[in-house]
Order: structure tokens, then sequence, then C-alpha cells
């Protein structure tokens, strides 16, 4: 798995690179979410821009890091999120549990 992981004013912003994420990579995943699911940030910013697909192995993951912060309030962010992935997001029924935003400067703007 590609990605990057940048610490910007207590937000964790996650960007994957890879296109798809799918089972194979999922476990990495999930490992980096919940390294990066800490109390002590203010928000956990997924960048996934570059990715064009995601099958149900990920929407776990990503729910998993809203169940290790949604008891600290800490929100989880999606940036860039393509059609294709939101619209499985709103299928599943999860779409509510996790913020939008179109890019990194305007999450960074809100918490000013």
């Amino acid at each position: 798995m590609k990605f990057t992981v940048e610490h910007l004013d207590n937000l964790v912003i996650f960007t994957l690179k890879n296109q798809r994420i799918s089972s194979d990579l999922s476990s990495d995943l999930k490992t980096q979410l919940l390294i990066l699911s800490q109390p002590d940030i203010r928000a956990l910013v997924l960048d996934l821009s570059a990715v064009e697909y995601v099958d149900s192995s990920a929407l776990g993951a990503f729910l998993l890091s809203h169940r290790q912060l949604k008891e600290y309030d800490i929100p989880v962010i999606f940036v860039g999120l393509q059609e294709v992935v939101l619209k499985l997001l709103q299928i599943s029924h999860i779409d509510h549990l996790f913020k939008f935003c179109d890019n990194i400067e305007d999450v960074i703007n809100h918490f000013k």
C-alpha cells in the first residue's frame, strides 16, 4: 500500500496513493489507521483523491477509525472522494458517520 502521512496543526492527513483498495490491502490500511487514530489529534483526514475503487474491507477500515475516535468527538474527514467511492459509502448507509470536504485547504481553514 502506498500512502503518506502529514501532521499539520494536530490534524493527521493520511493520503492514499493506490487507485484500488481491496481485501489485499485492507489489513495494512487498518493497521495504519489504528496507529493514527489517537485521542490527541483534532481530526483524521483521509485524502482519497487518487482512489478510484474501494471494497467492503476498506469500508471496514474506515469504520474502525470512526469507532476509535468517536468517543473523543474527533472527526474522520474524507477529502477528494471520487463519485464511485462516495456512492459505496451511501449505499452502505455509513456516509452520515463521516465528514466530507473538497480539499485539504478547506479542512485546514475549518480548524483555524
